[in-house]
């Protein structure tokens, strides 16, 4: 019997690939082939269409790194061939199977209009149907020719960037033919390759298995191997009856949804991504036209909007696509942007914006977030979407997990504060479903809740690159509808599938926290400088927000930059898709990025000034954007220190409040009578003693800087290896140790090293009169390759667990390693801060920019316990970008002895919105101010829809339920809670009495309040 099965698998799969599919087209004709070689960056169709043409001819190479050629081809349909089905092909030199890492083309009419795109999976365009022959074909084809980043592994490759790729050509043309498609031949393909692999999928003592394995031994003896196309359709006919055997009632059902993923930047850059979408949206258009039971369901409003502006032709197909009900708008976002780091107000503007758009343009509100490949989803989403109006959550990338599985594909996912979603997590284990047998079956055999659930999402289309669904993957989901043996295709709106998923299965378990991803944890730290940028441009948006509102309220005759700030809003928001920000982009993107972010820091600068100016002008006040009042030192317009208290997103003139003790430096000590810190010789610290508590808060060398080797086993920008941690250098050399500032209101040590390959770091540890916050302000000139940097501080403290802040709260994490679970987040991220304590005493390590860290805890040999935590400061992976993090960098972290969370929360705030000097006619009365500090202002600005009306989002902070007065600075007429959208939840009262707002927040719950003005 074994013999037997492997004599018919083995003549199936050689006669498929050797004679079936080789005559899939039955006649060719050559096209006549011109071309032009655009010179530099993309031109539009216009001028490409204007230019002179030379000769080419097949067999010649084409395309250097990142340019554009146009090829036009001419020809006409043979009067023989009326009545078939005639394509255009082209074979552009394709290099393998992926669509989107490579040479592709969108086919253009002479007049302009794009029919149609080709890739290595997608070759065809349609001519006819039926030929009535004659028909003359003059088409312009733009092909791009993308180099294949990963082509050679993870290597290293100057191909990421236009800069260093050079300009040998990269392809050879192979094929440029008028066709004739054989229907009865292509059928018949897909009819033996759904069966073969149906049947190499079922089990040895399946009946089914041995019924469709002589089922097609037979067929094949009625193909004439001399005349395929003339046996063809009898071969269909032996076929069917075992094609049409339903599948069992009980079989699992998969909702298939088409897809494309786009990366709207990745081993790409944004202005390619622009091309991609034209060319999978014309696909996508032209495949519905063909299949009226196709569903295409597209993300990313951001990706919308460039077909909109560069291919209006593309943009009214979608139109009507989604008119007809075959095209689906879903994620409600501006971008499918990372999970972790952005932050808590910048994924709310993320569905503001997403929504707003697909509302606006489509008449669509989608319900569902549509995030597939982020990489690890932070535990406020589910509370953020459900404020969005949204209704579901999908995510496919947590089948990645190196360790542990996550137990559920459906399952209600639990935030901080208690708000659930219902999720659904593929069990197909990829967004890149082609309905192979392999695929369809491990689907089944993969899903967790069988018993309970019968259902699963399926994304089928090539994706990443783009590409998405082609005929063939249609073809095969008509067959597998209902086919014994397999589980059931339905393609239908991802809305319908959770509706069903949802009804059937409503009590389905519930994940609370975060949905951490077991690998690309390096995604925290790489590329620091585009994680930086994201990070001062959040707070810089929150800046001239609130700023641009107090003016809108007091300053007559100001204009509140609506437009300006949306678009600025959108940048920001399209850098934080989920290969930029995490930092796994080619160079070309974050070189890109971080100009980006230098434009969008100026723009909000100029923004700010423009609001503050307009409050008036007369004596130097300082301005506080933060929501907690402070109290500190900052340099006056003279360049002197000076100690100033400022009330929270208020303003006060310099040097109010009283003025603090001194701070006394002798030696390397800087005491200022609340903290005592020691720098030592080799430049770390010493000792940092606090002196209200009386205790030290280090139990060994603090700020160590320890440098680790650091190659991963794949994926270099995006993961880190625990085996990173077997070697290190910790970079105790100094070049000088020297006292900069000796008081009263400043006391600070500069510490000068070299090391490596070139590398420098100069830190300056400093401390500030009436503040407990410990500085460390770095620069780094880095030239290392392969290598993370970690500065740590060895606190005296027993934390059995960690807590960092997220987006609008923070996670606790335990410190031991009792299970795989936690043994897996050996490097984790937070925002502003971290913290560790013990009952009643607690430290936390602030910082401005960065993200990855760790936190481990030992014991030590006098009993005591030692708690560590290390701050990822930069990485130098080499793929996909060979220099990445390369050159200078510039950030400050900060220990804060005898911290609460609180203390953390405020000073997070303190060290990434600095207090900011300018003229004033006075103080300004803060717009909004909360009189609880557990209920936390995260954003104040105009509504989006002009009225005048003020909106505020708050927040409560510390994990418990609080009570508070919100307060405003202008008459108040009424208050409304609304959603993200600002749009009015009826059941979600409040009172307005005194003047003031009366809010009762439960646990780390976010209201969005619109204020009405008197």
């Amino acid at each position: 019997m074994h013999d037997e099965r492997r004599r018919v698998e083995d003549r199936v799969e050689r006669i498929l690939q050797q004679r079936i599919q080789p005559a899939v087209h039955a006649a060719s004709l050559p096209f006549d082939v011109t071309a032009w070689q655009a010179p530099d960056e993309p031109v539009p169709f216009a001028e490409a269409a204007s230019q002179t043409y030379e000769p080419f001819a097949m067999g010649t190479p084409w395309g250097p790194p990142w340019g554009t050629t146009w090829f036009r081809v001419r020809g006409e349909v043979p009067a023989h061939w009326a009545g078939r089905r005639v394509e255009a092909v082209f074979d552009l030199g394709f290099t393998g199977p992926w669509p989107g890492n490579q040479a592709e083309a969108l086919v253009h009419t002479l007049d302009g209009s794009p029919l149609k795109a080709v890739n290595p999976q997608n070759q065809y365009v349609p001519v006819a149907n039926p030929a009535a022959g004659g028909e003359r074909i003059d088409y312009l084809l733009e092909a791009a020719s993308n180099p294949d980043i990963l082509a050679g592994g993870f290597r290293p490759t100057p191909l990421g960037d236009k800069a260093t790729a050079g300009r040998e050509p990269l392809y050879t043309f192979a094929r440029a033919d008028l066709a004739v498609l054989d229907e009865d031949v292509w059928h018949l393909s897909l009819d033996v390759q759904v069966l073969r692999e149906l049947m190499l999928e079922l089990g040895e003592h399946e009946p089914r298995r041995h019924e469709i394995m002589h089922a097609l031994d037979r067929a094949l003896d009625a193909l004439d191997l001399d005349d395929i196309s003339g046996t063809a359709a009898d071969v269909r006919e032996l076929l069917r009856p075992v094609l049409r055997q339903p599948a069992h009632a009980s079989a699992h059902t998969m909702s298939a949804v088409g897809h494309a993923h786009i990366d709207s930047a990745w081993l790409w850059p944004i202005r390619e991504t622009k091309r991609k979408t034209s060319r999978t949206f014309s696909n996508v258009t032209a495949l519905a036209e063909e299949y009226e039971e196709f569903v295409f369901a597209c993300s990313q409003a951001q990706q919308y909007e460039w077909v909109r502006d560069n291919y209006p032709r593309v943009w009214e197909r979608i139109k009507k696509a989604v008119a007809d009900g075959q095209w689906a708008p879903v994620g409600g976002m501006w971008v499918e942007s990372d999970g972790n780091l952005p932050g808590g107000e910048a994924i709310a503007r993320q569905f503001v914006h997403g929504k707003r758009f697909f509302m606006e343009h489509f008449g669509v509100e989608t319900k569902g977030v549509w995030l597939p490949d982020s990489f690890g989803y932070n535990a406020a989403y589910p509370q953020l979407a459900k404020l969005a109006g949204n209704e579901w959550f999908l995510t496919q990338k947590l089948s990645w997990n190196q360790t542990n599985k996550l137990p559920h594909h459906t399952f209600w996912w639990e935030g901080i504060d208690g708000s659930r979603i219902f999720t659904h997590f593929p069990p197909v284990d990829t967004y890149n479903v082609e309905f192979s047998g392999r695929q369809m079956a491990h689907a089944v055999r993969n899903y967790q809740d069988k018993g309970r659930g019968t259902r699963s999402l399926a994304p089928f289309g090539h994706g990443d690159g783009g590409g998405g669904p082609t005929r063939e993957m249609m073809e095969r989901a008509r067959r597998l509808a209902d086919l014994e043996g397999s589980a059931k295709v339905k393609v239908e709106h991802p809305d319908a599938f959770f509706e069903a998923a949802r009804a059937e299965y409503p009590d389905a378990p519930v994940w609370s926290g975060e949905l951490y991803l077991e690998l690309h944890r390096a995604t925290y730290t790489s590329q620091a400088r585009t994680k930086q940028g994201n990070r001062r441009s959040e707070h810089g948006l929150r800046e001239a927000e609130l700023w641009a509102t107090a003016a809108a309220l007091h300053a007559p005759g100001y204009d509140y930059p609506y437009e300006k700030l949306d678009r600025l809003w959108k940048t920001v928001l399209l850098h934080q898709f989920h290969d930029i920000l995490p930092g796994s982009s080619i160079a070309w993107v974050h070189r890109e990025a971080e100009a980006e972010y230098a434009r969008v820091a100026r723009e909000l600068e100029a923004l700010t000034g423009d609001a503050l100016s307009a409050l008036g002008s007369g004596s130097p006040y300082v301005f506080n954007t933060s929501p907690r009042a402070r109290a500190e030192v900052i340099t006056s317009p003279d360049g002197a220190p000076v100690h100033t208290e400022v009330p929270a997103s208020g303003s006060a003139p310099v040097g109010a409040g009283e003025a603090p003790r001194p701070v006394s430096v002798t030696g390397r000590t800087l005491d200022n009578g609340l903290v005592r810190v020691t720098v030592a010789d080799d430049g770390t610290l010493a000792s940092v003693r606090d002196l209200v508590a009386d205790r030290e808060v280090l139990a060994a060398p603090g700020n160590l800087l320890r440098l680790h080797g650091d190659l991963p086993n794949h994926w270099d920008a995006w993961d880190i290896d625990k085996h990173y941690r077997n070697r290190f250098t910790d970079l105790l050399d100094t070049e000088s140790v020297t006292v900069v500032g000796s008081g009263p209101l400043v006391g600070a040590v500069r510490v000068e090293r070299a090391f490596g390959k070139g590398s420098r770091i100069v830190q300056t540890v400093t401390v500030r009169a009436g503040s407990r916050r410990v500085d460390v302000a770095t620069e780094i000139e880095w030239h290392e390759a392969e290598k993370i940097l970690k500065a740590a501080f060895p606190i005296d403290v027993r934390a059995d667990r960690s807590t960092a802040e997220i987006q609008f709260g923070h996670v606790h994490r335990p410190t031991h390693t009792n299970t795989s679970w936690e043994a897996a987040r050996f490097e984790v991220y937070g925002h502003r801060w971290v913290h560790v304590a013990e009952p009643g005493y607690g430290v936390a390590v602030i910082n401005d920019s960065t993200y990855g860290h760790d936190v481990t805890r030992t014991t030590r040999d006098d009993g005591g316990t030692t708690t560590t935590v290390r701050l990822s400061l930069v990485r130098a992976p080499r793929v996909p970008d060979p220099q990445a993090d390369q050159g200078t960098h510039r950030f400050t972290y900060a220990l804060l002895p005898g911290a609460t969370v609180q203390d953390a929360i405020a000073e997070g705030y303190a060290l990434n919105l600095p207090l900011r000097v300018a003229q004033a006619a006075g103080s300004i009365e803060p717009v909004v101010s909360s009189d609880n500090p557990a209920v936390t202002v995260e954003a104040v600005k105009l509504a989006d829809d002009r009225s005048g009306d003020v909106v505020v989002r708050l927040y409560e902070c510390v994990g418990g339920r609080a009570k508070a007065t919100l307060r405003t600075g202008f008459p108040l007429a009424g208050a409304q809670v609304t959603d993200l959208l600002e749009r009015p939840l009826p059941d979600e009262p409040v009172t307005v009495a005194d003047g003031g707002v009366a809010l009762a927040l439960r646990p780390f719950q976010i209201l969005t309040l619109r204020l009405a003005r008197a």
